[in-house]
Formats: C-alpha cells, structure tokens, sequence
C-alpha cells in the first residue's frame, strides 16, 4: 500500500516548482492518508540520491521532472518501485557537459560550480536498459525544447506512456493527468 509520494525535481529547480507544489496540492485534498514530499535536492547527483535514498521505502512511489525524471528511473529500477516520468533527461551526462563552471540556481538562490565529477557521477546512475520497465510510466511532450522527446519515447519504449504532440519542457497541462498518475502509482 503506497503511503508515500516523492517529487523529484529537475536540474536548477526546487521543491516550490510549479507542478511539484500542484500536484502536491492535488493530493492533500484528494488523499488524507498519503504523504507528498518535495525534498530540496542538492546539486551534487551523490548527494541528491543519498537524500533521496532516505526517504524511500517500499511504501514509496515516485514523481520526477527532466533530471528529477533521470532520478526516479534509477530509484525505482534500484528499490522496484513505480515511478512517474515527466519530460526526463534519459542522459544527463552528455547534455550537462555542455555547462560546465559556474552555475545559479535562481530556485534556490544558491551559486554553485558544476563539474566533470559530477557529469561522471550521473554518467554512472545510467542503465543501458531497465529491468523493470512496467514500475516506470513516461509522460512526453513532443514540443519539449530542452530534451530530445525521441531519446525518451526510444528509452521507455517497454514502459506505459503518454506522449503528446506540442507543449514543452514544462509539460503544459500537468493537471489533465493526476488521475492516471494516481492510478499508475496506485494511490487511488
């Protein structure tokens, strides 16, 4: 019986994003009985899976946007729990080769360097494939304009999705799919 939904935010971003704090809402007017919590992950991917890894237990599903996505694949895959995907960043590594240095996250007002190592420590949470790809559920916007939606739809292909044509990095209209989100994770 699932007590507990973590949403995992993305690179650069915060607990206080906007679908993290709607579909929070939504669930604490819907769900007396479930805890919701959007942890502030730090910017070190170590330390993110260590804060992570904390919360989880078999009573745990997952909720991750774009690196948050990246994330809850390798948790669920790791502890065999479900997890929802949202634009996810499938490879990580090689896109944040590209930003290397000095970094603001404007989330949470913090100046941060990003480096090779931790480039290399996303590079290692990646699996070729996943074992257990009916605990992972793709939502998908074709319009995204940060990650390549062919790399998710190609990565996922094994896994239930919604893949929608338009919209964009943010996934526009998040709210049209609490419900099945909530059926997925089975927290109805």
């Amino acid at each position: 019986m699932v007590k507990r939904v973590i949403y995992i935010h993305g690179f650069n971003s915060s607990e206080k994003s906007f679908k993290a704090q709607q579909f929070g809402q939504w669930v604490s007017e819907n769900f007396l009985d479930i805890e919701y919590i959007s942890p502030r992950l730090h910017f070190d991917p170590r330390i993110a899976i260590i804060q992570l890894t904390q919360l989880i237990d078999q009573d745990t599903v997952l909720l991750g946007s774009s690196l948050g996505g990246y994330y809850a694949t390798y948790l669920s895959q790791l502890h065999n729990i479900k997890a929802v995907v949202i634009n996810p960043a499938v490879k990580p590594f090689e896109l944040l080769a590209d930003y290397l240095g000095p970094q603001y996250n404007p989330y949470q007002d913090m100046h941060y360097e990003l480096t090779l190592e931790h480039v290399a420590a996303l590079q290692s949470l990646f699996m070729t494939h996943l074992p257990n790809p009916d605990k992972v559920m793709l939502l998908q916007q074709m319009g995204d304009e940060v990650l390549p939606f062919e790399q998710a739809v190609d990565y996922f292909k094994q896994s239930a999705q919604h893949v929608e044509f338009a919209g964009d990095h943010s996934f526009m209209g998040f709210e049209r799919y609490f419900d099945t989100v909530a059926k997925f994770l089975k927290i109805t």
